[in-house]
């Protein structure tokens, strides 16, 4: 499953229920296509929220030296409020963030934008691995593609969350949704021109927020594998991870030469530019149960309105008609509510439309894609999930656990010996080994330009830029 083909409407039948794709969606398409073909719209774009970010208060210190002492800081107040989180828990408190399953599963589709390039940002900097003080801003972007290894690339961690909960279709979202997206992508393709700004907008990502550990516990509670989001938490860390390497860049590219004071600015401006879009916690309270269900079903309304039988009439009219008619859906759910059909705060078991589109024998099973059933079940369950734990679990779902054992076990170093073996034995392994026989054909230059090439934020998920970046971390390291 391609990037693209989960974010890009140009081409979908359905294109005409969805939102005109705004600026940031526009430009997030063009570079995950064609990035080196629209440079000048990407500077444009860039510049713009680089202004709008100098207008934001900033929080860093007023010197470089200072950041360690700041990282260690802003840590010990996230972990501290942690802690004051999880102690509220156990007295009682209800979740934070997710009312409901329906709830983290609108989280995962509203970040989906930002989570698939994840990295990006520091894309421009793997051509210049050799310069020791990129060198930790290279390694970074290296863990983030998981080092070839596929199951800890990232991205592709994040595409097989999205599906194993039904989340995979993202046409609906708006264009804000896109906005850190396409600024991450911006900088990995401007870095070179922009660096300051790339350091800065990494010192700020790689941070340790408090939603991000709350957002892995409630996950976890609602049944949703929260690995993915466990496992930023960990590289993050102030002590050894990525947060520490950030501070490290910032000292390590301040100019002996030239104006150190313009310098760190800069790094501060690209620091500000994470505070720009739709972030995590706006995103999760931006759900509206009844408004998710709304849209939905108006979406479907147009294809549905002219298939189902009339034998049926809720009220004197058939489905055809009320789906059909220029009312608005929520006329339609009263009256199945009127007629017994749903059966609100209650157990959805209990609704005789419910079984109509999930279980065996299911007349409209496969009408809703498992997000869907769970906004539907959430919204028909109503206050009853707040007395029972959540019983639905979308089809096709595996325990979380056992997913995150295999992530587990998947997290180790590549075997350099092992990128020599492939051979043209099968169809799986023929684009891996139609690129080993390219390279061998190519001087050292060519080669590692190659390879670089194909480890960009468009490709890198790809059985050959999963190769390539194996190549590229065994030189690196």
């Amino acid at each position: 499953m391609s990037i693209l083909s989960l974010v890009d409407t140009e081409h979908l039948d359905f294109a005409t229920l969805t939102p005109h794709r705004g600026p940031a969606q526009d430009l997030y398409v063009k570079l995950l296509s064609q990035p080196q073909e629209h440079l000048d719209t990407t500077r444009e774009f860039l510049d713009a929220h680089l202004r709008q970010a100098i207008s934001l208060p900033c929080d860093l210190p007023d010197s470089p030296q200072q950041l360690m002492q700041w990282v260690r800081a802003k840590t010990c107040r996230a972990t501290s409020q942690y802690n004051a989180y999880l102690q509220g828990r156990k007295d009682g408190e209800p979740r934070r963030y997710f009312s409901g399953r329906a709830h983290a599963l609108y989280f995962l589709r509203a970040v989906a934008p930002t989570k698939l390039v994840d990295g990006a940002w520091l894309y421009s900097t793997l051509r210049h691995w050799r310069e020791s003080r990129l060198r930790t801003l290279v390694q970074t972007y290296l863990e983030e593609l998981g080092d070839g290894v596929p199951q800890m690339n990232h991205v592709l961690m994040y595409q097989q969350l999205l599906s194993s909960n039904g989340c995979e279709e993202l046409a609906s979202l708006a264009d804000e949704n896109y906005v850190q997206g396409a600024l991450q992508l911006a900088l990995g393709t401007l870095g070179e021109h922009y660096l300051p700004e790339v350091i800065g907008y990494n010192l700020g990502y790689e941070q340790l927020p408090l939603h991000l550990l709350i957002s892995a516990y409630e996950l976890d509670e609602l049944g949703v594998d929260p690995y993915y989001f466990k496992l930023h938490v960990t590289i993050d860390n102030a002590v050894a991870g990525h947060a520490r390497k950030a501070v490290q860049t910032v000292l390590d590219n301040v100019p002996q030469v030239g104006d150190a004071a313009e310098f760190y600015q800069r790094v501060r401006d690209g620091y500000q530019l994470n505070e720009l879009g739709l972030g995590s916690t706006t995103a999760i309270q931006r759900f509206d149960l009844e408004h998710e269900l709304l849209t939905m079903l108006e979406n479907k309304r147009s294809l549905a309105g002219h298939v189902h039988s009339d034998y049926c009439r809720i009220e004197g009219r058939t489905v055809n008609e009320w789906l059909s008619g220029p009312e608005p859906i929520r006329g339609f759910l009263a009256a199945l509510q009127n007629r017994g059909w749903i059966v609100r705060h209650q157990a959805p078991d209990n609704s005789r439309f419910w079984h109509l589109v999930q279980g065996e024998g299911a007349a409209m099973f496969g009408v809703f894609t498992p997000y869907e059933l769970q906004v539907l079940h959430d919204w028909i369950a109503g206050d009853w999930l707040s007395d029972h734990k959540p019983t639905y679990t979308a089809v096709g779902v595996p325990a979380h656990n056992d997913a995150t054992r295999r992530m587990r076990a998947a997290h180790r170093r590549v075997d350099p010996a092992g990128l020599g073996e492939l051979a043209p034995s099968s169809d799986i392994d023929c684009e891996q080994y139609a690129l080993a026989e390219e390279l061998a054909a190519l001087t050292t230059e060519e080669r590692e330009r190659r390879l670089v090439d194909l480890a960009s934020p468009a490709s890198h998920c790809t059985p050959a830029g999963l190769m390539a970046t194996r190549i590229l971390s065994t030189l690196v390291r």
